[in-house]
């Protein structure tokens, strides 16, 4: 690799090589150029010696074309800056100083600039258009995806012949996201550095953009109802002095993760729907993807939540992949795969003026999309899923559902799949029973007793479901003494036990009221505290909390559940505990749930990245402070379900221990830990099958119609049809997206192979287009599109030999297997003899 320097003295270029390999490196004169005649070509002389002059008038300085390859291939693969290379080349000089090359780093930069912008030209044919470079269209310099729908290339240009069912196999499935780390500073201007490219890239058109957001910049915000999403909400908040740009918005193929022509944009301000719809129909609006704009099939447009479960209930059903019909087996998590790959120039980008970051972007863009080009490369998985749909439909028909069930079903969910304002099929109609939930049922019920002349309260401001309620609060306070505490901490615990202490004693005066007989058994110290060995905290082997921990049940609170074994307890306080017990549970074990995540979570985090003794010690600390919590969650549930044992047997509640079962030391494991055991004797923990206990099933499984459970249920389906159908369509939805994937597949293999013949014919057309002067030019201008044309073939026979026994492995699993709708069949792929790809750039 050589940089050129003319020296005006003599006449004479002066080369100063760097070549691998080689340990003689020594500066090399060379006779001068004969300019005299053909000053008006200068510049063309140098470029047919394969150097690259820094200006075509009068040039004194150049670079080799294999310094510009190796620093260009260099930045694609390791993301090094050009100040970092230029000084690589400088110091592979001369490491010590004493001879040091002239500073050429911002000549290098203007000549890497202008490499890139010729580079794209050539790579696209704008050298074979005999009208010349100026007539390149907006996008026209962006590496299209040949899987994708192309209409004329891939693709007929109307779908008029195409069976409606069918259409959504040929539509683009596009993904909007932005990246707030490739920030751009306010260096320069657009009138300074306007780019080379002028929208012929995958950056729309910089002077049209800015008009568009001047013309609007006035427009309110709409603010996000469904979640508070920063971005968007907060986006006229985000600090933005001393920024040109915030970020990026872009638009990509979500199937095959490609950037689109005219899809990226600068964000002046966080990720406004004002930038992003710009993009969006910018990218939209080029014409190698106009087929978007057309009604392909009935369904229209369906956004998708990518971040699922940050949002509302409703829209994790409503904008699920998951659920949708017609999307395959989609990444939903395409953008972030490119924002991995050019998050590591961002420090070089947002130092640069505004034209030269947008070229640079440009071209590490066309680098991606050209890598996914060249590796274009589940089927058992859509055959076991179907085995599954079709064992569940067997079991629902001879079940007392039967098969009108299944029709009735099948009816919802192709009327939700063809309009989305239906009701959808996918939601739980039921809601779960949770402490808060039942709080507010028992302060309604109060009311509606109020107003009736029904209420039973033998306290002014405290009802039974009151004292119950807030019983089984105090039961569950606990107040923590740490080892070694400082004597300002043991007076704020010392503080709030004689707090907590004198809140027991006023529930205890106004307990007496609603349960006289209490007092006899504080009285004659009658032992009603449950042991170990029947709670079954022994047999469970869970830890248990800490022995200084000072916990009002080291009070006799005697709640219903205590002492109905000993005394007669009323049937209103006990049906009252009851549902306050079933609400405790289910959120205990929601909590125990969640934090066996977490503390997975961490574990694995802390093996990946945690290095250090003290590092270590805050993971390990923070690891710890969650087990804590899970040992209280444990025992809050522990407590709960003891209670709701003694309950049932006397309210006569049946058909509740499955789902709330005694909870043991090895349930307490993450869902994939296989504790030492293999995949086909290791069994899932109970505490990850179990949905929880909603108001119907509370209903249902303890068979009776009390006031409180009726006003909570009213209007609700029978829970167990409701999670049958629910797990129907699931079912259902599973096998649907490996049928539509091998569907889609089969479809973007035709797409890629027609497409790679399409550019491979189009190529060979470009070899005679444009008459050069020279011969030699011409034999350079059909040699490059003859090379290109090559190697769309050669690709083209890789990618079928690598699918040609995919249509027979379909062929095999689908054998008998039916869908809800009607499908083309896959073309089968041939596989010829194709040369090697070794030779090709």
């Amino acid at each position: 690799m050589s940089w050129l320097e003319m020296d005006n003295e003599n006449g004479q270029l002066e080369i100063i090589p760097f070549i691998f390999g080689s340990l003689n490196v020594k500066p090399i004169l060379m006779n001068s150029f004969d300019w005299k005649g053909v000053a008006s070509s200068h510049y063309k002389q140098i470029l047919h010696t394969c150097w690259f002059p820094a200006t075509s008038t009068d040039p004194r300085t150049a670079a080799t074309f294999t310094v510009l390859e190796h620093f260009h291939l260099l930045s694609f693969e390791s993301k090094v800056s050009a100040f970092k290379f230029y000084h690589y080349i400088a110091h592979w000089s001369d490491n010590t100083g004493v001879n040091p090359i002239k500073d050429q780093y911002s000549v290098f930069l203007r000549i890497m600039a202008e490499w890139r912008n010729i580079k794209a030209l050539k790579h696209v044919g704008c050298g074979h258009d005999p009208a010349g470079v100026d007539t390149t269209q907006e996008g026209e310099l962006v590496i299209l995806c040949p899987a994708c729908p192309h209409p004329g290339k891939n693709l007929v240009e109307t779908l008029n012949d195409v069976a409606p069912g069918n259409r959504w196999i040929y539509s683009l499935f596009l993904a909007i996201d932005a990246n707030f780390h490739l920030k751009r500073h306010l260096v320069s201007s657009d009138a300074k550095d306007p780019g080379l490219s002028r929208g012929w890239g995958y950056f729309v058109e910089e002077r049209n953009y800015k008009v568009y957001l001047q013309e609007n910049g006035t427009l309110t915000q709409e603010k996000s109802t469904c979640i508070s999403h920063n971005a968007v909400n907060m986006a006229d908040m985000k600090a933005s002095k001393g920024l040109a740009a915030m970020g990026v918005g872009t638009v990509v193929c979500t199937r095959h993760d490609m950037r689109l022509a005219n899809g990226v944009g600068d964000l002046q301000k966080g990720e406004k729907y004002l930038n992003m719809d710009y993009i969006v129909f910018s990218a939209l609006g080029t014409k190698s993807f106009g087929i978007e704009c057309q009604p392909l099939f009935p369904y229209g447009f369906i956004p998708m939540a990518v971040n699922n479960t940050a949002h509302i209930a409703a829209c994790q059903t409503k904008f699920s992949f998951n659920w949708s019909p017609y999307v395959g087996r989609m990444d939903r998590e395409a953008p972030e795969w490119g924002w991995a790959n050019i998050n590591r120039v961002a420090a070089s980008t947002k130092e640069m003026a505004p034209g030269t970051c947008w070229n640079t972007l440009d071209d590490h863009f066309g680098d991606w999309n050209w890598k996914k080009v060249t590796v274009l490369d589940a089927v058992n998985a859509e055959r076991d899923h179907c085995h599954a749909l079709v064992d569940l439909e067997g079991s629902i028909k001879e079940s007392d559902l039967d098969a009108a069930s299944l029709a009735a079903w099948m009816k919802e969910i192709v009327a939700w799949e063809n309009n989305h304002t239906k009701p959808n099929p996918f939601n739980s109609q039921s809601r779960e029973v949770t402490q808060a939930a039942i709080h507010l049922a028992l302060v309604q019920q109060d009311v509606k007793d109020l107003e009736e002349g029904m209420s039973i309260s033998l306290h002014s401001e405290v009802t039974p479901s009151i004292l119950i309620s807030t019983g089984l609060d105090l039961k569950d306070a606990h107040v923590n003494l740490t080892q070694h505490s400082t004597n300002d901490q043991q007076t704020k615990v010392l503080m709030c036990s004689n707090s907590l202490q004198r809140c027991i004693n006023s529930w205890i005066m106004i307990q007496v009221l609603y349960m006289p007989f209490v007092s006899h058994l504080r009285a004659t110290g009658v032992e009603v505290s449950q042991s170990d060995e029947d709670t079954g905290d022994a047999a469970s082997g869970c830890p248990k909390v800490k022995p200084d921990s000072i916990k009002s049940n080291d009070i006799l609170l005697l709640l219903p559940s205590d002492i109905c074994n000993l005394v007669m307890c009323d049937t209103k306080l006990l049906e009252v505990e009851w549902s306050l017990c079933l609400a405790q549970a289910n959120d205990a074990l929601d909590e125990c749930c969640s934090h066996i995540r977490l503390r997975h979570q961490l574990l694995h985090f802390k093996a990946q990245h945690i290095c250090g003794q003290g590092a270590n010690t805050h993971a390990q600390k923070s690891i710890q402070a969650v087990k804590c919590r899970l040992i209280l969650s444990h025992e809050k549930y522990s407590c709960a379900q003891q209670a709701l044992i003694c309950l049932s047997t006397h309210l006569l509640y049946l058909g509740w221990e499955h789902k709330l079962q005694q909870l043991r030391k090895s349930d307490l494991q993450p869902m994939g830990d296989l504790r030492g055991r293999t995949q086909g004797t290791a069994i899932m923990p109970w505490i990850w099958l179990t949905q929880g206990i909603s108001a119907d099933d509370s209903d249902r499984l303890q068979d009776y119609k009390s006031s409180l459970f009726t006003t909570f249920s009213n209007g609700l389906m029978d829970t167990s049809h409701l999670a049958l159908r629910i797990k129907w369509c699931k079912t259902r939805a599973r096998h649907n997206w490996w049928f539509e994937e091998i569907q889609l597949l089969l479809e973007e293999m035709r797409c890629i192979i027609e497409f790679l013949a399409w550019q491979a014919k189009w190529w060979d057309e470009q070899a005679t287009l444009r008459v050069a002067e020279r011969s030699v030019d011409v034999e350079g201008l059909a040699a490059y599109a003859k090379r290109q044309a090559t190697i769309r073939r050669s690709l083209s026979a890789r990618f079928q030999a690598l699918w040609g026994n995919v249509p027979t492995l379909v062929s095999a699993n689908l054998d008998d297997i039916t869908a809800d709708g009607p499908a083309e069949e896959g073309t089968f792929i041939d596989a010829p003899s194709h040369e090697d790809l070794d030779y090709v750039d």
